[in-house]
């Protein structure tokens, strides 16, 4: 009965999509950091939080939410794109002396422990002498 009344209420509605998802956890934690430390404003802006994700939930300008949501996985993607590099070069580093190329700038990898090794770029072909 009440399920079926759910339903009803979300026929042709937007519904919950990544951003809601991540606009309800980020209320979620407000609210428990106000409750925490006793921050009126910060249960105010958690309310705020928790009020545009059911506006956009229950929203039926598809259009609208559906570029928020893009917007939103865009910038994401972005972000966690930047954290995966440095991931990567902190790995790497461990086993790679990584040197730029004096004519070009291009980033070259080379292999640690192997000496003093002439390096030639893959880009522009200029040779140099590194210790790895």
């Amino acid at each position: 009965m009440i399920l079926n009344w759910l339903r009803k209420i979300m026929i042709g509605r937007y519904g919950v999509d990544s951003l809601n998802k991540f606009l309800l956890i980020t209320a979620l934690i407000t609210m428990l950091i106000s409750n925490l430390f006793g921050g009126f404003l910060l249960y105010i802006i958690a309310l705020l939080i928790l009020a545009y994700s059911y506006f956009r939930m229950f929203s039926k300008n598809h259009y609208k939410r559906y570029q928020e949501n893009n917007r939103y996985l865009y910038y994401k993607s972005k972000i966690t794109t930047f954290f995966r590099k440095i991931k990567n070069t902190v790995h790497q580093r461990k086993v790679y002396h990584i040197y730029k190329c004096p004519g070009c700038k291009q980033k070259i990898r080379i292999p640690r422990g192997k000496g003093r090794v002439q390096i030639t770029c893959p880009k522009c072909h200029t040779q140099f002498i590194k210790k790895s």
